[in-house]
């Protein structure tokens, strides 16, 4: 399987601007530019999309590592902070609060530290990644 992306870019680094599109058409010729990435212009940017994607997929694993442990998992919430510094993503950090019935405090973590390792995206990052996680009832 291939997943395509593409970005298109116009201008100087400061003034110009781009757009990106995605295979599926969610993004579809999406804005986004210097302000967009480094300033509070409402608008999307790289990191951004890195913290969608691995929050996502990271949800993803957990549901499956839970699945396959014989847990059903009834809400999985992660949000990622990504941080960019110098000029290089240095941490993605995922909060996860989750509600899964059944499961004891110990198992939990065991699923959730397996998922954060081996997630399609954490694999892909060469960064350090760190979570915190909280297990609801």
């Amino acid at each position: 399987m291939k997943r395509k992306a593409t970005a298109v870019w116009k201008g100087t680094i400061k003034e110009g601007k781009g757009n990106l599109s995605t295979q599926s058409g969610v993004l579809d010729n999406t804005p986004y530019n210097f302000k967009m990435r480094f300033e509070d212009e409402k608008g999307t940017n790289p990191e951004e999309l890195i913290g969608a994607a691995h929050s996502g997929c990271f949800t993803m694993q957990l549901s499956a590592n839970l699945t396959e442990a014989g847990f059903d998992p009834e809400k999985l919430e992660t949000k990622a902070e990504i941080t960019f510094k110098d000029g290089t993503v240095s941490q993605s950090h995922l909060i996860l609060k989750a509600k899964v019935s059944g499961i004891e405090k110990s198992k939990f973590d065991e699923l959730v530290e397996d998922a954060k390792k081996n997630c399609p995206i954490s694999r892909l990052l060469d960064t350090e990644i760190t979570l915190t996680s909280e297990l609801v009832s």
